[in-house]
């Protein structure tokens, strides 16, 4: 596909790049001739230099045959435009970048002049994120499949934890269990791992089931802290304001410490039953004057990664319970893990994911194929749900007969509403659901799982 990028900055970058590594033509457009200079080196993407809103810019870039339009400047505002001058000049679809709380209601009144599939709102999709993990606060990270009915979670595994030692097919026997471990991350290393995989101290697991067989599974495992209700946010930007708002809703006791007091002063207007204080969250005296040992959990979302590295620090040596920290700079990842730090959110990463996941079900529309994309082991391996067709050559097959590549695991195969976990006497048949997990790339529809 032919895909426009407007916008260079980390989340545009970060788009650019992961859809130039799937095959896709990627043009980026930016005013910054430097940081673009600099993209065009370290990425298999074209540049153009210019403003986005350009009628003449947008023409040089090739936005009349696009096949789609991704605009994440900084700007809501040029986004829109661009959005409404791509589908304009033609452009079969676009993406915004939409974060202001005030275009809520109004881009529904835009989006057929937009053209727009998707807006996207990385600080909203970090938070909806950040607050799965308090309400479930022994995962690393939770995603889903099926519309939320299958969960797949990562879990880490410490040397206290009773599946150390154990092979897959030993917890599986001991625990009778009914959830699939998908993916271990060891290390550097991200395993597809098969029943005779013995478990260790570090590793970082990622199980898969319903919720119900998830919860029963973690809590004969240990898994089962503490609940969060009081959590403790340092940061009063937008993803401060909308976890705030999603904690408070699910009856969280919620407290932002925020530096500027006018942001202050609209937070307390917006959210009514959340305390706000006007004070420096980074400083080790304002986080005890305000009970940080008090708190369950703690998330820390200042604009400055090292600002809070050193929060979730000081909060984990205070014994706050679940430490989530925001990071933008994912290169750190190793660093933190070393540090403790195993919780970290990055919100242009998960933005990128979802345009992603977008762009493969347009790709393939046509069949109907691919339903669900989500990220697992820090971007090591994907998760894919596809819908399957009666054209596939798999169908009816043993899945041990079925001669599949490398590095691929059929996770769970959802039929007539129910889940299964299949062993190799399993059949995929016409009308499932399957989630594929694997660590190779390129797999974009049903048939790429086949040798």
């Amino acid at each position: 596909m032919k895909i426009v990028v407007i916008g260079n900055g980390k989340l545009g970058s970060a788009i650019s790049r992961k859809l130039a590594d799937e095959g896709h033509q990627v043009v980026v457009v930016d005013y910054n001739e430097r940081a673009l200079s600099t993209s065009l080196s370290e990425n298999n993407v074209f540049g153009v230099n210019g403003n986005g809103i350009d009628w003449t810019v947008l023409s040089e870039a090739g936005v009349e045959d696009a096949h789609m339009v991704v605009s994440v400047a900084q700007s809501d505002e040029v986004n829109i435009v661009c959005s409404i001058l791509a589908k304009k000049m033609g452009a079969q679809h676009t993406v915004a970048r939409i974060r202001g709380i005030e275009y809520n209601k109004s881009i529904e009144l835009l989006r057929p002049d937009m053209g727009a599939g998707i807006n996207v709102n990385p600080e909203l999709e970090a938070a909806e994120e950040i607050s799965r993990i308090f309400r479930f606060p022994s995962a690393l990270h939770i995603d889903f499949f099926s519309r939320g009915r299958v969960e797949i979670i990562e879990l880490p595994v410490k040397e206290t934890n009773p599946l150390v030692g154990m092979s897959l097919m030993q917890i599986s026997a001991h625990y009778k269990t009914k959830v699939l471990v998908c993916t271990v991350q060891r290390g550097d290393d991200v395993l597809i791992p098969r029943g005779d995989f013995v478990i260790q101290a570090g590793d970082r697991i990622s199980i898969t089931g319903d919720f119900r067989d998830i919860n029963h599974f973690c809590k004969k495992v240990g898994y089962t802290g503490r609940k969060v209700k009081r959590v403790m946010i340092v940061g009063g930007g937008r993803i401060g304001y909308y976890l705030a708002r999603s904690l408070q809703e699910a009856g969280m006791d919620v407290k932002i410490l925020e530096k500027d007091r006018a942001i202050c002063e609209k937070l307390a207007e917006l959210l009514p039953k959340v305390t706000v204080v006007h004070c420096d969250g980074t400083q080790q005296d304002a986080l005890m004057e305000e009970d940080i040992d008090e708190a369950d959990g703690l998330a820390a979302l200042t604009g400055l990664d090292e600002e809070n590295v050193i929060i979730s620090m000081f909060a984990q040596s205070q014994n706050v319970h679940k430490v989530v920290t925001k990071i933008n700079h994912i290169t750190f990842g190793g660093v933190l893990e070393k540090a403790g730090i195993d919780c970290v959110v990055t919100p242009h990463m998960i933005t990128t994911q979802r345009v992603v996941r977008y762009v493969r079900a347009i790709q393939n529309s046509e069949d109907s194929s691919f339903e669900t994309l989500i990220s697992l082991a820090g971007g090591g391996a994907e998760g894919i749900e596809f819908h399957v067709g009666k054209g596939f050559e798999g169908n009816n097959v043993p899945l041990k007969q079925l001669k599949l590549k490398k590095n691929i695991l059929i996770a769970v195969i959802t039929r007539g509403g129910k889940h299964l976990h299949p062993t190799g006497d399993d059949c995929i048949m016409p009308g499932d659901n399957i989630v594929v997990v694997t660590t190779r790339s390129g797999i974009n529809e049903i048939s790429d799982i086949l040798q």
